[in-house]
């Protein structure tokens, strides 16, 4: 019998060999620096009027728990736990794990890090899961969109942002990105990987979950900007609630 796995090594490798980038806004992950304060803004206010949180509090984020699925050096958990949330983040690079713990401690915060895919977690729940660029990295996508919506509490959300499963992102993200601008090293994605939006909401609908809604992400090369947007051809992000 073969064991269910969403971990790729070849994109564990990948990221591996970057995970030292993580935090320098000018090294390899600069365009996640430009684009992360998109959806970080989406995220905050998407989850507080879900939770009904008065941003304008203290630690308005006190009371909800909060799962970063693939989360990298940290990006989304630092200012996630800044608000108050208890926040988990996992990875399988174990390399970003470490990165994410050394600069956790420099900035005095406590975040529970962990080495870990979402299958490997089996007894703790969580209020939010995010599942940020990641989806677009796994060994098999439905056993992955499982692993993390078993882990949602009742009335819980989930995110999943990825790449659009289109001519136009495979130009944009692949050929633009990757080959001609050089804003990611070549190789960083896979364009057989992409998936539509209608493809996780078909998947994750099978586990009960409603959808919220579908908002793109698209870059504005004249302000040198993300913002978020109706279309969906290239980055999106997709809502879904736990009834």
């Amino acid at each position: 019998m073969q064991i269910k796995n969403t971990a790729n090594k070849e994109e564990i490798n990948k990221f591996d060999k970057l995970a030292e980038e993580w935090w320098d806004p000018k090294g390899k992950f600069a365009p996640l620096h430009k684009f992360n304060p998109v959806r970080q803004e989406y995220l905050v206010n998407k989850i507080s009027e879900h939770f009904n949180l008065d941003l304008n509090n203290q630690n308005p984020f006190d009371k909800v728990n909060i799962l970063d699925v693939g989360c990298g050096g940290g990006l989304l958990c630092e200012p996630l736990c800044r608000l108050g949330a208890d926040v988990t983040g996992i990875d399988a690079a174990k390399a970003n794990i470490e990165v994410a713990k050394i600069h956790m401690k420099k900035n005095d915060l406590n975040i529970n890090y962990l080495n870990k895919k979402p299958e490997e977690i089996k007894t703790e729940y969580y209020d939010v899961i995010l599942c940020m660029e990641i989806i677009e990295h796994v060994e098999d996508v439905t056993f992955f969109i499982e692993s993390c919506v078993r882990l949602l509490k009742k009335n819980g959300i989930i995110f999943f942002a990825t790449l659009n499963k289109t001519m136009k992102s495979f130009v944009f993200a692949i050929v633009g990105a990757e080959y001609v601008l050089r804003w990611l090293p070549i190789g960083t994605h896979d364009w057989k990987k992409f998936i539509s939006p209608n493809d996780i909401i078909n998947k994750v609908s099978k586990h009960y979950l409603t959808h919220v809604e579908t908002k793109g992400v698209t870059f504005n090369p004249f302000k040198n900007k993300w913002k978020l947007s109706n279309n969906t051809d290239v980055n999106y992000m997709c809502y879904f609630k736990k009834n």
